[in-house]
C-alpha cells in the first residue's frame, strides 16, 4: 500500500503532531470526501504500508520526527514557488523553506526529495522572463539537494477562478507552454535536474520533459529496493501517471491560502474546519459520528504480494 500525505491538505505543515499520534495508534480514520458519512479505517502498519509519499509546502515541522519514520520508506514532494503573498498568501518566507529542503535532503538523502513548480500563472508582471529568473535562482539553490522538480500548468476549476478573480490572469496557450517548458528545461539540465511535467495535454517531449508520475513507481521501487507491480490510480485523471495510493488527507484544511488552490473551496470552510482538528482524534477534522459507517480498507503490501509470487514460481 502507498500512502498519500497528502494532495488535499499540507500534513506536515499544518498536522505534524496529529499525523505521529497516528502512525503510533496504527491506524486513521478517512472520510470520503464524497460521501459525508462513509468512513474508511486505513492500517498504518510498515509491514503493509510499502511507502509514504509526503506532499508539503513546508517541511519545517517533520524535521525533528524523522526518526519517528524509520520503520518506514517515504519521499517528500516540496513545492516551491516563486511567488509571494498575493498569491500564496500564508506561506513561509521562501529562504526559509530553502533552508528546510536542504536540511531534508542532508538528512534523508536528495533523491528522496522532489521539488515541485507548480502551479505556473502568468501575468503581466509574472511573465515567461519572471519564470526564466526565478526557476533558475531556485534550481540554484537546490540542485545539490534534489534530482528532479515537477511543474504544472495551472488548471482553472471553478473555485480557483473564484479565488483569482481579482488576479489579471493570462492565458497560457500550448505555445507559451512550449516556450516555457524549453527555457525551464535548458536552465533544469544546466543544473544537473530532471525536469518533468505534471498532467499536461501538451506533448512537452519536443522540449525534452517527460510527463511526471508524482506517486513514482520508480522512486517508490528503488526506495524499497525492489520492483513493485502497482497499477496506475484509477481515481486520477486518464492523463496522470501516479500509481494506486490511499490519502488520508481531508479538504477545506489547508492553511497556506493559496489563491490558485484546488483543495480549499474557501476560506471560510477552512476556518470552520480548523476550529473541528483535534491531534487526538482517529480523523484529520471532527470525530466520529452517530451516522458514520466505518469500514475497514482493504489493502496489502505489495512488497510481500512481489514475495508471494516469487515462491510461487519456486
Amino acid at each position: 500500500m502507498i500512502l498519500s500525505v497528502s494532495r488535499r491538505t499540507d500534513i506536515p505543515a499544518y498536522y505534524t503532531e496529529w499525523f505521529f499520534n497516528r502512525l503510533e495508534a496504527g491506524e486513521v480514520l478517512v472520510r470520503n470526501p464524497m460521501n459525508y458519512h462513509q468512513v474508511s479505517r486505513v492500517k498504518l502498519n510498515p509491514d503493509i504500508i510499502d511507502c509514504i509519499v509526503f506532499w508539503t509546502k513546508d517541511p519545517t515541522n517533520m524535521l525533528e520526527h524523522l526518526d519517528k519514520l524509520k520503520e518506514y520508506n517515504y519521499y517528500f514532494q516540496v513545492t516551491i514557488n516563486p511567488y509571494d503573498k498575493t498569491i500564496e498568501r500564508n506561506v513561509s518566507k521562501k529562504n526559509d523553506i530553502i533552508d528546510s529542503f536542504q536540511n531534508l535532503s542532508e538528512k534523508i538523502e536528495r533523491e528522496r526529495v522532489v521539488w515541485r513548480y507548480d502551479p505556473i500563472i502568468l501575468t503581466e508582471d509574472i511573465d515567461i522572463d519572471y519564470h526564466e529568473k526565478y526557476f533558475e535562482y531556485l534550481a540554484s539553490r537546490l540542485s545539490s539537494y534534489t534530482e528532479k522538480c515537477v511543474f504544472s500548468f495551472i488548471e482553472m476549476y471553478r473555485k480557483t477562478e473564484k479565488n483569482m478573480k481579482n488576479i489579471d490572469l493570462i492565458d497560457i496557450d500550448k505555445e507559451k507552454m512550449l516556450i516555457l517548458g524549453e527555457k525551464l528545461y535548458k536552465i533544469a539540465d544546466k543544473y544537473n535536474i530532471r525536469l518533468e511535467s505534471c498532467s499536461e495535454e501538451v506533448d512537452l517531449c519536443q522540449v525534452g520533459i517527460n510527463n511526471a508520475r508524482c506517486i513514482d513507481l520508480e522512486i517508490i521501487s528503488k526506495i524499497v529496493g525492489q520492483d513493485l507491480d502497482i497499477k496506475k490510480d484509477k481515481n486520477q485523471r486518464e492523463i496522470c501517471g501516479c500509481v494506486s495510493s490511499i490519502d488520508i488527507g481531508a479538504y477545506n484544511t489547508c492553511k497556506h491560502g493559496c489563491l490558485y488552490c484546488y483543495a480549499n473551496f474557501s476560506d471560510k470552510s477552512m476556518k470552520i474546519n480548523k476550529l473541528k482538528h483535534d491531534v487526538n482524534s482517529p480523523m484529520l477534522i471532527g470525530n466520529v459520528e452517530e451516522y458514520d459507517k466505518i469500514t475497514d480498507r482493504k489493502m496489502e503490501s505489495y512488497r510481500m504480494k512481489n514475495v508471494q509470487l516469487s515462491l510461487d514460481i519456486i
